[in-house]
């Protein structure tokens, strides 16, 4: 694999936007979900004891929210400024290069497991986890630019720790084509799942009532395509093959664009797209970049035709292997494809007992090979004590890496239960001790597809004389069958996802539901919020409603009418039974749940401070307030998509080590230290106009030396000027006096005075710079 320099920028860059998009979208929701007034007091999952010490209350639960007493904070003003130190920093490194630094990733990483402790039920999503796993391992991707400087350098053991995003997406993508055949779902079986999930997803997008009108034999085949990318393809992420890894990458991202187009996944498809960027390398994105490639003229011919040959066959094989498996016949009379799925449950479960076990070797055989590779990079690096620091690093960061993948093992073989009981306890218990971190995680995406009846969705209705009953919208699920679905990535809208996961089920299984029902009540504005950020469209924004109830219905989308044109509704629906009885304020049924789940208490909170800092934050709360979080994210990423493209950008360099041109054999590229060169040597050649840059630098010298050769009598300025030219690297010279005049008589001359020069001992100018090359 070439050099990760450009793909390890774009991954921290992504990784800081991806932060500041989900502090930013949390802080919005914070003091409805977790405020003193909203559905799930955060002040209530920490008892403040003073009879532990501090390390003893972060060991049982790790977050920075033990220290709100010690500086004189409330619980929920910790939240929130919390929330407001992530996306602050996380914007700072997003602008900031120098702030994409393993420390500052740290804290991003800290910050949000401290919240993620008190999220409770709104945040444990698989997202969620996701996001803290992948923050981890930035600590150890990002460079130490804060401490060591130099944020753009190279290290040798970057492609160690840039492997285990790798890993990470394999396991993510592979576990999440498993679990859709091992779950036995027979909408997945029988290849019909898409044929439901775009209606009965969690917030659907517009585009997804369009891709639900497509016609079953394209479903279908839509999912046999899912099955391809999910299970096949990631085993070519560790192909050493660069094309094989560079078609899995494409794959990968025109799966996850579609579920973007198609559904509201805030931003866990962003945070698989910058997962898939550890496939690429230096040479890729230049070419993206339209940078000028140097071609390896060392690579025999029958070389690359082997392994255009051997590209051939894989993507044949699984082409071939696709139409076997799911028994794929085209029909020219109806011009349709179809398809089933030709092999049982039990064939596919031996299978993964089969593959289980080799997944694993194949990944340590991988990281084995960066380790090495690693290694014998160390050992070319000039100078003992940069030789020394370098092996050194290798040592921590290697072990680093076989530490993660170690005890990502068990969540791994969750897959298939008999591969998990055959790793060693020593393992497990590894991954016991650091369980509570996330630091790894297991990963399973529509495992099965649910409202294959109908999309359930539960409504409530709010009434002042228990005669006239009201519906109450929320902003982002379906509610009202006129408004069309919503496009709000990357906000998570978290109570809206809640009710979808509510709506499966009694309201039992959902106690945070009598929750809601509560501050509905009450008329709490913080969770009324929730539901309607203008709180004119809440249509009961003059005064709470004294009584509620809820009803769950089934949706399905409309369909065209037979003349092609679209309906007025987006929805239609059909009332199934009730969801919560009728409450009010006072009812003994909801002051029981309300008790029976610790929902309500008689502790009451702590008084709001007049300290500079909790009237800052509150003052910063009301500037929000009302505003559409959904608008505030993408004004902030826009914003800082433009002011990246302002300010100047470098691109990487590798440090030009002492003999770096000596120990360049092993990519087979000459050390460039140009200064200001905008390609490093490793993304091959430079532009034209940094060409012209140095022609420009290194011709003015010489017209000025051309005006003293007119002296005769000079003979020894004369020589100086000519070892000045050969500070101009030979190929370059010979270029640029090409270009200039094609004088074959003033080729002969340069060659004579080079065959001069070549006896002459070499020697060093004021500069530095050797005068005879």
């Amino acid at each position: 694999m070439g050099y990760i320099a450009l793909p390890r920028r774009l991954f921290l860059w992504s990784m800081a936007l991806i932060y500041m998009s989900a502090f930013v979208s949390l802080y919005m929701q914070i003091p409805g979900l977790y405020g003193n007034d909203g559905l799930l007091p955060a002040r209530k999952q920490l008892r403040y004891s003073g009879d532990r010490s501090l390390w003893a209350q972060f060991q049982s639960s790790p977050t920075l929210l033990w220290l709100s007493p010690k500086l004189g904070l409330s619980t929920h003003t910790s939240v929130e400024l919390l929330c407001l130190a992530g996306a602050a920093v996380s914007l700072a490194a997003t602008l900031l290069e120098p702030l994409r630094d393993s420390l500052v990733f740290f804290f991003l990483w800290l910050v949000y497991l401290s919240l993620y402790q008190v999220g409770q039920v709104f945040l444990y999503f698989q997202w969620d986890s996701l996001l803290l796993e992948t923050g981890f391992l930035c600590v150890l991707v990002a460079p130490l630019s804060l401490v060591r400087g130099s944020p753009r350098a190279e290290r040798e053991h970057d492609r160690v720790t840039f492997w285990l995003l790798r890993w990470l997406l394999f396991r993510l993508m592979f576990a999440s084509g498993v679990v859709k055949l091992t779950s036995r779902c027979p909408t997945w079986w029988g290849l019909t799942a898409l044929t439901y999930h775009y209606e009965t997803q969690c917030i659907p997008t517009s585009l997804a009532w369009f891709a639900h009108q497509l016609p079953v034999w394209w479903q279908k085949l839509s999912v046999v395509g899912t099955f391809v990318i999910e299970i096949p393809v990631p085993f070519l992420f560790f192909s050493p093959l660069r094309r094989l890894r560079l078609g899995a990458f494409y794959l990968q991202v025109l799966l996850q664009v579609l579920i973007i187009l198609s559904g509201n996944y805030n931003f866990f498809n962003l945070l698989t797209l910058a997962l898939c960027l550890s496939l690429l390398d230096d040479q890729h994105v230049n070419f993206w970049l339209r940078k000028p490639q140097t071609s390896n003229g060392s690579q025999s011919k029958l070389w690359s035709w082997l392994c255009y040959l051997l590209e051939l066959a894989v993507w044949s094989g699984l082409i071939f292997g696709a139409i076997v498996c799911f028994d794929l016949q085209l029909d020219w009379a109806k011009k349709s494809v179809s398809s089933r799925t030709a092999f049982t449950f039990h064939q596919f479960n031996q299978l993964l007992k089969t593959v289980t076990i080799p997944c694993i070797w194949m990944g340590l055989l991988s990281l084995f090979w960066e380790i090495v590779s690693s290694m014998f990079r160390c050992a070319c690096v000039e100078g003992f004590f940069k030789r020394f620091l370098s092996t050194l690093q290798w040592m921590v960061f290697g072990a680093a890496a076989v530490a993660m993948v170690t005890i990502s093992l068990v969540p791994f073989t969750y897959l298939e239960h008999d591969s998990g009981a055959r790793l060693w306890p020593v393992v497990r218990r590894a991954h016991q001790a650091v369980d509570r971190l996330q630091l790894v995680n297991s990963y399973g995406l529509f495992r099965r597809m649910t409202g294959v009846g109908g999309r359930p969705e539960v409504v409530i209705e709010g009434s002042h004389d228990r005669v006239t009953w009201t519906e109450i919208d929320f902003m982002y699920k379906p509610g009202n069958a006129s408004t069309p679905p919503p496009l709000v990535t990357p906000h998570q809208p978290r109570l809206d996802w809640q009710m979808w996961f509510a709506a499966l089920g009694p309201h039992s299984q959902a106690p945070w539901f009598t929750s809601l029902m509560y501050r509905l009540l009450q008329g709490s504005s913080d969770v009324v919020e929730l539901l309607q950020a203008d709180a004119s469209r809440y249509p009961f924004h003059a005064q709470p409603p004294a009584f509620l109830r809820a009803h769950r219905y089934k949706y399905w989308f409309t369909e065209p009418k037979e003349d092609g044109s679209y309906p007025v509704s987006w929805w239609r629906r059909v009332y199934v039974e009730e969801f919560y009885p009728t409450v009010y304020l006072g009812d003994p049924f909801l002051e029981n749940i309300l008790y029976q789940h610790g929902l309500k208490d008689k502790s009451s909170p702590r008084r709001t401070s007049n300290a500079t800092v909790p009237r800052a934050v509150q003052w910063l709360r009301s500037q929000v307030k009302g505003q559409s979080a959904p608008v505030l994210i993408w004004s902030l990423l826009a914003g800082s998509a433009a002011l990246c493209l302002c300010l100047p950008w470098t691109p990487s360099l590798r440090p030009a080590r002492p003999g770096a041109a000596q120990q360049g054999e092993s990519n087979g590229t000459d050390q460039d230290a140009t200064p200001g060169a905008a390609t490093p040597p490793e993304e091959g050649g430079r532009s034209e106009e940094e060409e012209g840059e140095e022609e420009v630098y290194k011709v003015k010298p010489e017209e000025s030396e051309d005006e003293d050769k007119n002296d005769p009598g000079d003979e020894e300025q004369q020589q100086e000027e000519e070892e000045e030219v050969y500070k101009v690297k030979p190929e370059e010279g010979e270029d640029e006096d090409k270009n200039a005049t094609g004088d074959e008589e003033q080729q002969q001359q340069e060659e004579e005075e080079e065959d001069e020069c070549a006896d002459v001992p070499r020697k060093m100018d004021a500069s530095g710079m050797r005068k005879c090359k």
